[in-house]
């Protein structure tokens, strides 16, 4: 069975060529396996498209992408999916944390039946930072969009090609890969294993980064839109019982001043509330005009041993040649 390797690379060339080397070892242990991979560089400032250049001359079944601009860690796999050829896809890092020998471990798990397997950390061996901001975006994209109960989302796992198949189908701007594999398939699952500590440099992922990545799964719920209406709701009876609570104070007791300081603590409570919703419609008509604008989620610059490989379909605005 063949079994594609997915990674996205940016800021790696000390470490892409030990990623895939490691791996190639581990396939040579599986039997009933072998593996190509597909090497994404996202226009990283460093000489990793070199690295990859290097590792494809090495191993004829690396498969490289150099992408035109910098578009994100998803868009760089959504790109790497549209030349996996495998039955099933594994999608990993670049930097050893996502370790090459926890790959039988995700094999074994999702040769259970399951479309789906997200590999869970024993301890997750990241910095204070991205702990935290992992935390709060687990928390409420729990809350705020649909998935299967109990199942924990990570950046390795390995999907089954019925899904990676449905996966290239979304077009629009600004994706979130979890979500697409939540709403294709509900036989997901979570498989326990050991996060490595970086060996090479710091995290890529900037709070720019981190917040725009979260802010993406604006693109599949309405929840937001749902909670303003209830709030508006709830600001709305809650004013109206002021008003009236006013009015028969007043009427009982004619010398009731109005207070100065409450009037003006409600005014920025409703303001604040309706700039914060404004906030919330706005990013919404945003995205609606960047995917009626066409953007693309990736521009491909070069291509390394893919030339004789059957190209995906150019299809707007997921590629551009």
């Amino acid at each position: 069975m063949l079994v594609s390797i997915v990674i996205p690379c940016y800021n790696s060339e000390k470490t892409i060529g030990q990623v895939v080397d490691l791996c190639v070892e581990e396939f040579d242990r599986l039997e009933g396996y072998e593996c190509e991979f597909v090497l994404v560089n996202d226009c990283s400032p460093d000489g990793t498209y070199a690295a990859i250049c290097r590792a494809a001359e090495k191993y004829p079944f690396v498969k490289g992408v150099n992408l035109a601009k910098n578009f994100g860690q998803h868009d760089a796999i959504m790109a790497g999916l549209h030349y996996a050829e495998g039955d099933l896809i594994i999608g990993m890092d670049d930097d050893l944390q996502t370790h090459p020998s926890q790959i039988p471990i995700l094999l074994r798990k999702i040769e259970e039946g399951y479309d789906v397997v997200f590999g869970v950390f024993k301890q997750r061996q990241f910095g204070f930072f991205k702990n935290l901001t992992n935390k709060v975006a687990g928390f409420i994209t729990w809350h705020l969009v649909d998935r299967p109960k109990g199942i924990e989302a990570s950046n390795y796992w390995v999907i089954r090609k019925y899904v990676r198949d449905e996966v290239i189908q979304y077009t629009s701007y600004n994706l979130y890969l979890s979500m697409l594999f939540f709403r294709t398939t509900s036989n997901v699952a979570n498989v326990e294993i050991t996060h490595f500590r970086r060996e090479v440099g710091t995290s890529n992922y900037t709070f720019r980064k981190a917040f725009k990545l979260f802010m993406s799964f604006i693109n599949f719920t309405i929840l937001p839109l749902r909670a303003a209406t209830v709030l508006g709701v709830l600001f709305s009876c809650a004013g109206l019982i002021g008003a009236i609570v006013t009015i028969v104070q007043r009427l009982l007791d004619p010398t009731v001043v109005s207070g100065w300081s409450s009037l003006m603590c409600a005014i920025l409570i409703l303001f604040g509330f309706s700039f914060l919703m404004l906030g919330v419609i706005g990013e919404y008509v945003g995205k609606l005009i960047l995917n009626v604008n066409r953007t693309p989620q990736y521009v491909i610059r070069d291509r390394v041993n893919v030339e004789t490989a059957e190209d995906p379909e150019p299809r707007q605005p997921t590629l551009t040649h």
